[in-house]
């Protein structure tokens, strides 16, 4: 409601002491509601008896270079589809012999994957920081931060929260795929350069992903299917899922040659790159079609 002026705060909910939903009286008994992932995302908010083209919107948001909320969406699924085909050509491996690829390509695979999983949660941790306040009673619009802030510390904001636990998670990942080239680490520098940090960042991701979805439901757990945000983060919570399963089945045992459960393990992993990347690919239209 451009020009709209917040004249009081009517309601203000959310889980655990967080703040995610936020109700205003405005002007002309007008009434605003704001939702902690639309502002920090800055994501589009269908105003009343509006009417919008969805499959124009949809075509729109195939390309979109100038908003952040499109190249974290774009990123991300880069690295699910990277984490995907590693997982594939793993439980796969006649097929990645078929196309030369040996099991320290492979590896380099998920490595790669890693590298836009860093990106895209680094990008998503400074869009939280520089999220700006919320709305303040007497103001148009939330007031914008002039100063860029590079990290932040909003400790008591879940979003930037979320942010701040999955970016380190993401670098755990960069650690162990990495350490995972090497192909002649013993079982103890199997489980200490390569389970423990996939043990961490899983850990990271999973309290990341339930904290993200605590955002969109404004309580410990609800079922809203007609919203759009609401995919992305429950879809994103079963990727987090997915790895977590991953790395409890990959501990490897004194004297053996790989984790105990492979198999499985890459399963899980699979699942896990699927979630993200349905998730992710979502964000696309999220960014563009109002709710």
């Amino acid at each position: 409601m451009p020009g709209a002026i917040a004249t009081r705060l009517i309601e203000a909910s959310g889980p655990w002491g967080f703040t995610t939903r936020r109700v205003y009286q405005l002007e002309q008994h007008e009434r605003l509601l704001w939702r902690s992932r639309h502002h920090r995302k800055r994501l589009p908010l269908r105003p009343p008896g509006s009417v919008f083209r969805v499959e124009r919107e949809l075509l729109r948001c195939l390309w979109m270079p100038r908003e952040l909320n499109w190249w974290i969406g774009s990123v991300f699924a880069l690295g699910s589809l990277l984490f995907l085909i590693g997982s594939w050509l793993s439980l796969n491996p006649a097929l990645a012999r078929h196309l030369s690829m040996n099991s320290a390509a492979v590896s380099g695979v998920f490595f790669l994957g890693s590298i836009p999983f860093t990106t895209a949660a680094y990008l998503q941790l400074f869009q939280a920081a520089n999220a700006g306040p919320p709305l303040a009673v007497g103001d148009a619009e939330p007031q914008r931060r002039r100063r860029l802030h590079w990290f932040g510390w909003a400790p008591r904001e879940i979003g930037w929260l979320s942010c701040a636990l999955q970016f380190p998670g993401t670098i755990l990942f960069n650690i162990n795929t990495f350490d995972g080239l090497d192909a002649h680490l013993n079982w103890l520098g199997q489980d200490g350069l390569v389970w423990i940090p996939n043990l961490l960042g899983s850990i990271l991701f999973l309290a990341s992903g339930y904290l993200a979805f605590l955002e969109t439901c404004h309580a410990p757990w609800a079922w809203q299917p007609g919203s759009l945000s609401w995919w992305v983060t429950f879809l994103n919570l079963l990727g987090c899922f997915g790895f977590m399963g991953s790395a409890l089945t990959a501990l490897v045992l004194p004297a053996s040659p790989g984790p105990i459960f492979p198999s499985v393990s890459l399963l899980f992993t699979l699942l896990g790159a699927l979630g993200f990347l349905i998730g992710s690919l979502l964000m696309l239209p999220e960014t563009v079609l109002p709710s």
